[in-house]
């Protein structure tokens, strides 16, 4: 019953494909990280108008279509498609099953695309695995054609393999390190005490957010909740919006609350800690993240808490959450970063890469800019600060500086670390003479020093203790980093910038790009410090990179993007345009799910009709 009316709003599509309008061949499929890319050739039949642009669905067995790739045309006749399988539009990767390409025009399906012969032997290569959970699981995307059959029909298995039937095979079944005894008992209690509490607190979170609802009058205050699951201190973003908010006078009408913990260094905080986040998340309304926070991978929150992320990177190079889907430590299927309402970007010419990262469609990512870029771009408190640096750093003056300011190495907090040697301080000490001084500021996970001979100490100063680089800009003349994201705030300078790269290749594949590193470096790339210093000397910078790289990267620059975080996201006054390509996409996806392809049903004979000559 239940399905019937659901039905009756479903739009039919016709088949016509025994009309043989056109037929369509794929030529080639490639993969860009999360992103299947698919080249198809289109012949159309002598009466047919080629102009008349198709649609290309992913339809399941039960004749459901799933998903609808993005098309580009190059040609009336050659359409390239693609599709991210992470998200195809509904914030959710496309679901299991056996599928078929259908071209549509309208509501009318024209074609199933063939695979062209030469490429038929090669479609088990173009299959891929994304592993996850800690490689526990994976997403398969399997390629294949049709058999017995004389045509090549294209023929895609997506599969999840944790419902495989396959064990797992991982640590504790090995036989020389398998815990024995207690041990063994101890980590099998931790795993059960762990699941055990998981279950308590969502069972916890709901009752109490069921209660705050109920009992709260119509005209209680909006709660905020100003978040962080990796620092016990609040990220710049946060408080920039936080603080901005108070400024405002709009404690009157928001209740502001805060929450800082770091989860993930220190995961065992006790009890009281986790009730007391678990009550400010069930009375929160809007609640703004400052990164990845564990506990949203398994405590999903209620569908009137609207969960934003601001993250702090403007926009570096590496890749991270789904877009290096399948690599060491990316995320599951469904988490935190599914549940973002929204995210910021500086531009909207990179949105794409946020949306990529979270999971989340591009028209959700708001080009606000970085709220922590207001006090940045504020010209007192730059003299304030400049001033500042000056007295503190009294070697920079009349100098030119090279703020040294690379990112970590290691797979986390506990192992960073930075390759020293790969430095020629004695050459770079020699290149500096009477002109230039040496800021190093590392990453702040790196702990270890920088290895400063003391008789270099006049020009090379280790600045990690420094609390915020970006003040540090203010009296910088050239940066050298590699795929650090502080090339966003140091752009804005206006300054020259080098990139040692020495490990382009390795952090490639380890952590992956979302974009072209060289292309997209707004400065020149060396893989050796040989190149670097040969660079400085001959003051080749390629510095007409910075001005395209500030033109794409923002929208405003300006004190303003804290206001703007809380006009859009927390008072609801989205810009028009914005507000209409959200609902675009909403109702391009309610539109696909009400796609009714059971026409392409065979039409059995009756029993009864006479079959005779």
């Amino acid at each position: 019953m239940a399905d019937n009316s659901v039905r009756k709003d479903l739009i039919p599509m016709n088949n016509r494909v025994h009309e043989h309008l056109c037929s369509a061949t794929i030529t080639e499929v490639e993969w860009e990280r999360i992103h299947m890319h698919l080249t198809v050739k289109v012949d159309y039949a002598p009466n047919y108008d080629p102009s008349i642009p198709l649609d290309f669905y992913l339809v399941a067995a039960f004749l459901k279509a799933n998903a609808r790739f993005k098309v580009d045309q190059s040609d009336p006749y050659t359409y390239h498609l693609s599709l991210n399988v992470t998200n195809m539009g509904a914030v959710m990767c496309v679901p299991t099953g056996t599928y078929t390409i259908y071209a549509c025009q309208g509501t009318d399906i024209l074609c199933a695309p063939e695979v062209a012969p030469e490429l038929a032997p090669k479609l088990a290569d173009c299959s891929r695995t994304f592993l996850h959970n800690n490689k526990t699981k994976g997403y398969c995307v399997n390629f294949s054609v049709t058999e017995e059959e004389e045509d090549l029909g294209i023929i895609l298995n997506i599969m999840d393999l944790s419902k495989s039937g396959l064990k797992v095979f991982n640590v504790d079944d090995r036989p020389d390190i398998r815990p024995t005894g207690m041990a063994r008992v101890r980590k099998e209690f931790h795993k059960r005490y762990v699941k055990a509490g998981r279950r308590f607190m969502v069972w916890y979170y709901n009752i109490l957010h069921d209660l705050n609802r109920a009992f709260r009058g119509k005209n209680a205050k909006k709660t905020v909740l100003f978040m962080s699951e990796q620092s016990e201190k609040l990220g710049t973003n946060i408080m920039s919006v936080a603080d901005r908010m108070v400024e405002r006078g709009m404690e009157k009408d928001f209740d502001l609350i805060y929450s800082a913990r770091a989860t993930v260094a220190n995961p065992h905080y006790g009890i009281p800690s986790w009730l007391k986040v678990l009550g400010k998340l069930a009375k929160s309304d809007i609640i703004f993240l400052d990164d990845h926070a564990p506990i949203l991978d398994w405590l999903f929150l209620k569908e009137d808490t609207q969960l934003s992320q601001l993250w702090h990177a403007g926009a570096g190079f590496k890749s991270s959450g789904y877009s290096r889907w399948g690599h060491t430590g990316c995320p599951a299927p469904n988490g935190c970063h599914r549940q973002y309402k929204y995210g910021i970007a500086g531009s909207r010419h990179i949105a794409h890469f946020f949306s990529e990262v979270w999971g989340i469609n591009t028209e959700n990512v708001l080009p606000t800019g970085m709220p922590r870029m207001d006090e940045f771009l504020d010209p007192e408190y730059r003299a304030a600060k400049e001033k500042e640096l000056r007295e503190q750093f009294p070697m920079i003056n009349g100098k030119k500086v090279i703020l040294f300011a690379p990112t970590y190495r290691g797979k986390n907090h506990f192992d960073a670390n930075y390759p020293y040697h790969l430095i020629d301080f004695d050459r770079l000490y020699r290149f500096c003479a009477d002109e230039y001084v040496v800021l190093f500021k590392m990453h702040p996970w790196v702990s270890e020093p920088v290895p400063i001979k003391k008789e270099y100490k006049d020009k090379f100063v280790d600045v990690n203790k420094y609390p915020n680089i970006n003040d540090l800009f203010y009296v910088t003349d050239l940066l050298i980093t590699d795929y650090s994201s502080n090339i966003f705030e140091y752009s804005l300078m206006r300054n020259p910038m080098l990139f040692f790269a020495f490990d382009e290749i390795q952090y490639s594949f380890s952590r992956g790009f979302h974009r072209d590193y060289e292309e997209s470096a707004p400065g020149k790339v060396c893989h050796t410090f040989d190149e670097v210093m040969t660079a400085l000397e001959n003051k080749d910078f390629d510095y007409e990179k910075v001005e395209e790289y500030v033109r794409v990267h923002f929208d405003y620059i300006d004190s303003g993007a804290s206001d703007r975080v809380i006009d859009w996201i927390v008072l609801g006054n989205l810009p028009e345009d914005i507000r209409a390509s959200i609902q675009a996409v909403e109702d391009d996806v309610e539109r696909l799910r009400r796609l009714d392809f059971s026409s392409l049903t065979p039409v059995e004979e009756s029993e009864d009709e006479d079959t005779s000559d």
